[in-house]
């Protein structure tokens, strides 16, 4: 059997039966290797090498925590909880709950979706945002897998339409991985290209709002529900949190790298006052503990996609693929998508899926007479794909971290599996779409 089937299937099946997702996937990966021949010692070695390979995505997610607890001791998460609340009624009590809930919703898709692009803080927002407002959905009764799927298609559809924060390192990633594997794609091109998978999107998230999640849910209303610390906020504060997170997002843009567009961010907090200099340290290690379970997650998974990569399956499930295509456009694009998923769920990346399916895509795609649009919808929406639904995946890591603090929402069931359903089975149909007539 094919290594990267056997160690995903594994990975996956652990998952699924609650064994906690980094233990998983060593284990995975080490049935991956194994099957694949790399034996035992090789394959801890490849294991423990790509560890290091994702070191700066493990320290941008630390800083970005540091950012995100920064941004909150200058009051403005608190002024955004307090305005959600009055607006909501604060046990959730109103003549219009549905108008309630919609302002929930709303308010916590508009963050999930800025946090990509216009407020570069990607996840870190979550758990300071959502557990304070766990009270409130309970007393409204909403589905916290609503929630989950919300938060998710905020995590994901911007980077995939959007060339801006992490929507602009997707689309370069993209391009330059196409262009060196022998077709010259312009980034302009992108974003049209990948305006039909992202529509998938948004029907994944609409059925998930109005069909699947719409009825109450009761949750156990738990004491470890954590309250927000009652920080009191300024206009200098807020005006200032506002200014960090511009500056953030101009030095990421400039300098292409987050690490530095939140230290950026951190600074500028620190320069006005809000923060004392004898508490920054401890806020600045605040900040890392609660992206610390994330960070090790995606350790995990660098090492467990090297493994994969190592083995060289991954090439022959790609080549196998492409032999059963022969020349059938229409099964050849569905081929592709589905093993962009495979992969994607896998290692739970679709920025580091991109470069293991690119070098054998493209030619398949130009021997199969795609258009570079269509090569391009492909592309990206087969590196999407999994990115929700994915236990390793940042975007159903980060739901969880805020939608868990009482015990009542479990990572694989109410995150993975929903965003798995509501997203991959859409982006797959208008992805094929968008392949077959572009």
């Amino acid at each position: 059997m094919n290594a990267v089937l056997l160690a995903v299937l594994v990975m996956l099946i652990l998952s699924l039966l609650r064994v906690n997702v980094v233990l998983s996937l060593i284990i995975g990966a080490l049935v991956g290797g194994l099957t694949g021949g790399l034996g035992i010692t090789n394959t801890i070695e490849v294991f423990t090498n790509g560890l290091g390979g994702s070191a700066e995505v493990a320290l941008s997610y630390a800083l970005l925590g540091g950012f995100a607890i920064a941004i909150s001791r200058t009051g403005l998460p608190n002024l955004l909880v307090d305005k959600i609340i009055q607006k909501v009624g604060k046990e959730g009590e109103t003549r219009k709950k549905g108008l309630s809930k919609t302002l929930v919703i709303l308010s916590l898709l508009i963050m999930a979706c800025f946090s990509q692009n216009l407020i570069p803080i990607h996840i870190a927002f979550i758990p300071i945002l959502v557990p304070p407002l766990l009270k409130v959905m309970n007393e409204l009764k909403i589905d916290r897998r609503l929630i989950a799927s919300v938060l998710t298609f905020g995590l994901v559809t911007p980077y995939m339409l959007i060339p801006a924060g992490f929507g602009q390192i997707f689309h370069q990633i993209l391009a330059d991985n196409m262009t060196s594997s022998g077709l010259n794609v312009d980034m302009q091109q992108i974003p049209l290209a990948m305006l039909l998978p992202a529509l998938g999107m948004v029907v994944g998230l609409i059925i998930a709002v109005f069909i699947s999640y719409r009825k109450p849910r009761d949750y156990h209303q738990s004491s470890e529900i954590i309250e927000t610390e009652t920080v009191s906020y300024s206009r200098r504060g807020v005006l200032f949190a506002v200014l960090s997170i511009i500056i953030a997002l101009v030095v990421q843009i400039q300098l292409d790298s987050m690490i530095m567009g939140a230290v950026a961010g951190i600074i500028t907090v620190y320069l006005s006052g809000t923060i004392k200099g004898a508490e920054a340290d401890s806020l600045l290690t605040d900040g890392m503990k609660m992206m610390a379970f994330i960070g090790f997650v995606m350790l995990a998974a660098f090492g467990f996609g090297d493994v994969l990569k190592e083995t060289g399956d991954v090439e022959v499930l790609v080549s196998n693929v492409a032999e059963m295509i022969g020349n059938n456009q229409a099964l050849g694009a569905l081929l592709m998508l589905l093993v962009g998923l495979l992969v994607t769920i896998g290692i739970g990346s679709s920025f580091s899926t991109i470069p293991i399916i690119t070098t054998i895509f493209v030619p398949l795609c130009l021997e199969l007479g795609f258009s570079p649009m269509a090569t391009i919808a492909l592309i990206g929406a087969s590196a999407a794909l999994g990115d929700a639904g994915s236990p390793a995946s940042d975007s159903t890591l980060g739901p969880t971290s805020g939608l868990n603090v009482d015990g009542n929402h479990n990572h694989i069931w109410d995150t993975c599996v929903p965003t798995f359903i509501h997203y991959n089975i859409p982006v797959i149909i208008f992805g094929w779409v968008a392949a077959m007539v572009l």
